[in-house]
Parts: C-alpha cells; structure tokens; sequence
C-alpha cells in the first residue's frame, strides 16, 4: 500500500509556473513508477506525465511536452510536476498515481493521490 498526498495547486497566470509535489508514504517508493494525471470539468482524466523507477526515463503527453517536466527523489519519497508556460488549457484537478509499470496508461496504475486543482487564468 502506498499513501501519497498531493500538493502545490493553486491559481496562475498564463505563461506563469507551478510546481506540484507528491509525497509518498508506506512501501519503498523506488518500486513504482510515478504519474501525473489530470481531469478538466465535463473531460475525462488524462495522461500527463511519468516517470521510472529510478527517475531515469520519462513520457510526455503531446500537449505539455516542452512545458512540463516530471521529476522525483527517492531519498524523500518525492515525485513533481514542474509547469512552466502554463496555458488556460491546463486547468484542471492535477492527480498523482503510483504503479508497477512505467506506463502512460491510466488504468494501470495502482495508488492514486488526492488531487488539486490548478486554474490558469488567461
């Protein structure tokens, strides 16, 4: 079992920055790959970001690569989003999820975190 909990939303400005950080709790949190996903009102939740185990390799959805970067430190349990250029189109509630697989699939992910909203103003 893995407890994570999400935090850093708020609102921006577009072309502004945020940072989302996820901290883990519970198993060893370099056995799972981490992800970013978001959910916009009346949209289903979407891919964002992942990360590997070892931070090593990562996946971008389209629509934020060059933007956002996923990073994580398993020495504190760790996992971000760092958002830059940020665009009214990202507003969403932002989640973070836990899996065995390094994987953009959302179904495949185990352990989710709460989620929080981030609001792009234009």
């Amino acid at each position: 079992q893995v407890q994570l909990v999400v935090s850093g939303g708020g609102l921006v400005q577009a072309g502004g920055s945020l940072r989302l950080s996820c901290a883990a709790s519970g198993r060893t949190f370099s056995n799972y790959a981490m992800g970013w996903f978001r959910q916009a009102p009346g949209k289903e939740r979407e891919f964002v970001a992942a990360i590997s185990w070892s931070g090593g390799s990562t996946y971008y959805a389209d629509s934020v690569k060059g933007r956002f970067t996923i990073s994580r430190d398993n020495a504190k349990n760790m996992v971000y989003l760092q958002m830059n250029s940020v665009e009214p189109e990202d507003t969403a509630v932002y989640y973070c999820a836990a899996g065995y697989r390094f994987t953009t699939v959302l179904g495949l992910y185990n352990y989710w975190g709460q989620g929080t909203q981030v609001t792009v103003s234009s």
